[in-house]
């Protein structure tokens, strides 16, 4: 059964505030609409209001109502009723549906907590400390240096490009020399490729080569540099408008942590000393020496949160860890919180929900523009309604169903095959239950440290992954590139991953020019950073949506077949009736514009195209 067109947009094209009342407005076709009506509970209980057509142009009919946004709570719900010549029909955040649906898929708009508008507005780098790029050889760990794994694995120092040892275990022990002085040495690069912000992996003091095993939160890792190093590094980036933020681990730290000492390198170190003043810092098992690790990893013991002096030292003291990197001289740009949803009181993460939300207050209190993201492998709904996160890590809503629908992968790398309708569904049910502004501020990523890179998990399909890098700049969300991804940087699991940059191949690479094409496309236009989307067609083997904002309108088109094939598109429900399309990413004539179009699309491709209304 043919549904009736029904859209909200949820920019300032279709909700605004006005004299403290919610200004809402949706779009509809103009036959066999009888009535509208805007549903809310500003109490609990139901009320509906009826809309008024304000405008009917062609095929189309705008409605508009005003409503009160709640005054008991942050989030305000709504959604839409309608009724038509065989029925009713609700829209919620995920499209249109025959029956009310429940309130987890109403629209939402937090009044009270919302992110940084700037965050949106980027493109974020993911860089890896030691696989990026070595500016200062002099600082680089030595061969045997020192011990790791409760001192039976010496680490080691390899060569530059040298291939990652990925089937020994202790990938964490291999070091490449990368540093904040090789970061530094490449801004010129990351302006050029069209970078706006860095995502650096930890940088303090720590025993591995990924740094999640902390030893000092104060300090910067000797092997990648100083604090002075750090600070002159923020101010290089912010001299050039561009941002920074840091791994935050908190949930754990080093077994090798003064606080737990397992080496005994001290003389009160809670490991071997049951009446140490640090051993309520963690959770052990009575007198004995058993604690709790992450997910078992005895290297990696989690902190108590339930004890006054941790909180002091991660949050609530005046220079407590999350503070003293927002303030002078660094003055970090957010934070990035490592596994967030894990940590608490105990195994469970009891009282998860306070400490998260006493990170964000800690880290809003020095910097109210600061960005708080949450590291969350899997959906992220609750930590994303505004009190807690700006965003998350966005594996849920848009690496998992990338990763399913393009390389028939889940995200434990068991096989999972979805088409492009499932893959549709999958997007707006996840979007959906997020707060509009959060939305815009969720991190895109195809891969990071964690993952294999995309390319690899595509076999090096060239199509795919020009697929799947379209997507990830031109779909909701801020997207955020893991290092060398732009010239085509391979990686199994990790550590393969993880492999030293390529700087020799930047100049011949294919993929960089085409990453920076797609760069330009998004920075240079706001309705891919902050449009509303609008799906005009959705089959098995093809999609398209369009993003818009105001006057400005993309188009983008996904053909997932493996030959080229004729697309439909109703072009009438974005209200634009005529002009013509310009393509973006590829050489081939304009189009005009007509309220039902057809278009050819190569196989396995993607097409951008920028709409110039008329």
């Amino acid at each position: 059964m043919t549904h009736p067109f029904l859209f909200h947009s949820q920019t300032q094209d279709g909700f605004c505030l006005s004299q403290g009342l919610a200004q809402v407005t949706l779009r509809t076709q103009s036959q066999g609409i009888e009535k509208v009506y805007l549903r809310h509970e500003p109490d609990n209980e139901e009320y509906l209001v009826e809309m008024q057509p304000i405008e009917s142009v062609g095929a189309l009919k705008q409605w508009r109502a005003s409503f009160a946004l709640n005054s008991d709570r942050d989030v305000t719900q709504y959604v839409f009723k309608v009724l038509t010549e065989d029925g009713q029909y609700w829209l919620d955040a995920r499209g249109v549906q025959k029956r009310m649906p429940g309130s987890e898929y109403h629209f939402k708009y937090n009044a009270k907590h919302q992110p940084p508008a700037w965050v949106k507005e980027q493109v974020f780098y993911q860089i890896f400390p030691d696989r990026f790029c070595n500016g200062n050889p002099d600082i680089s760990v030595k061969d045997g240096e020192y011990t790791v794994k409760n001192g039976t694995r010496p680490v080691v120092a390899k060569a530059w490009g040298e291939a990652v040892d990925t089937g020994s275990g202790y990938g964490g022990c291999e070091f490449y020399g990368g540093d904040l002085a090789g970061i530094a040495s490449k801004l010129d690069y990351l302006q050029t490729l069209g970078v706006s912000a860095l995502y650096l992996n930890p940088i303090f003091t720590a025993p591995s080569n990924h740094k999640y095993d902390t030893t000092d939160y104060l300090t910067v890792d000797l092997h990648l540099g100083t604090n002075q190093e750090f600070a002159e590094l923020t101010q290089a980036l912010h001299q050039r408008d561009m941002k920074v933020i840091l791994d935050a681990v908190f949930n754990h730290t080093s077994c090798e942590h003064p606080w737990l000492d397992r080496g005994g390198k001290g003389d009160n170190g809670a490991y071997h000393h049951s009446d140490s003043p640090y051993r309520d810092y963690y959770f052990f098992d009575g007198d004995t020496k058993n604690y709790i690790g992450w997910k078992g990893i005895e290297n990696l013991p989690v902190l108590n949160f339930a004890h006054q002096a941790v909180r002091d030292y991660i949050y609530q003291g005046e220079d407590a860890v999350i503070r003293h990197w927002l303030k002078a001289p660094y003055q970090i740009d957010g934070w990035r919180f490592d596994v967030i949803h894990m940590l608490g009181e105990g195994e469970g993460a009891y009282n998860n929900a306070h400490y998260v939300q006493a990170f964000r207050q800690a880290t809003k209190a020095e910097n109210p523009q600061a960005y708080v993201l949450g590291e969350h492998f899997f959906e992220a709904t609750k930590w994303l309604q505004g009190e807690q996160e700006d965003g998350s890590m966005n594996y849920y809503g848009f690496a998992h169903p990338v990763r399913a629908l393009l390389a028939q992968q889940d995200i434990a790398y068991d096989p999972i095959t979805i088409d492009g309708c499932e893959f549709v569904e999958w997007l707006n049910e996840a979007r959906a239950k997020v707060p509009w502004l959060n939305q815009l501020s969720q991190l895109n990523q195809l891969d990071s440290h964690d993952t294999a890179r995309f390319i690899t998990l595509l076999n090096q399909h060239q199509g795919y992954m020009e697929i799947a890098l379209g997507l990830l700049f031109t779909y909701v969300g801020t997207p955020c590139l893991y290092y060398g991804t732009e010239v085509g940087l391979a990686g199994g699991q990790d550590p393969d991953n993880r492999r030293c940059f390529p700087w020799e191949q930047v100049d011949t690479s294919p993929w960089f020019g085409y990453v920076q094409r797609l760069i330009q496309l998004r920075t240079t236009h706001p309705c891919l950073q902050q449009g509303a989307i609008l799906f005009l067609a959705i089959e098995k083997d093809h999609f398209a949506f369009t993003r818009q904002l105001g006057e400005e309108c993309t188009l983008v088109v996904v053909n997932l077949a493996n030959h080229t094939q004729p697309i439909s598109l109703p072009f009438w429900q974005t209200g634009i009736s005529a002009g013509q399309l310009t393509p973006m990413m590829e050489q081939r004539a304009p189009l005009a514009i007509s309220e039902e179009m057809c278009m050819e699309i190569a196989p396995e491709s993607i097409s951008v195209w920028m709409v110039d209304a008329k």
